[in-house]
């Protein structure tokens, strides 16, 4: 059996980065702060939480606003089947890199 990489955790690092989407962005928040030397987890933890932080206040404000916060119902379901499927490939230890928010979770995760 192949040994995984750590991270900082003490967590192999695909465990690490399936952590980092559990509670959304509050978990993400959470790995940027404790993980200290692994990229690939520091990534999944930057994605997850401009993903999920942003769905969050975007649902909040549009939920505001009569009848188009109507529109918050469909955003849930691409929210939740997007969370199933980061978590599944950072699970496989894939670095999944969603349109526009990975390549920022990138280029933050490789600065700190």
């Amino acid at each position: 059996m192949e040994e995984k990489d750590k991270s900082s955790t003490g967590l192999d690092e695909n465990v690490a980065g399936f952590l980092c989407y559990l509670f959304g962005f509050i978990t993400g928040i959470v790995f940027l702060v404790v993980e200290k030397k692994s990229r690939f987890v520091k990534f999944h933890a930057m994605q997850s939480t401009i993903t999920f932080l942003s769905f969050f206040v975007i649902t909040i404000i549009i939920g505001w606003i009569p009848i188009i916060g109507l529109l918050v119902y469909p955003i849930w379901i691409f929210s939740l089947i997007l969370w199933l499927i980061l978590m599944v490939k950072a699970l496989r230890g894939e670095r999944y890199l969603l349109p526009i928010v990975g390549k920022m979770a990138e280029e933050k995760s490789a600065q700190g």
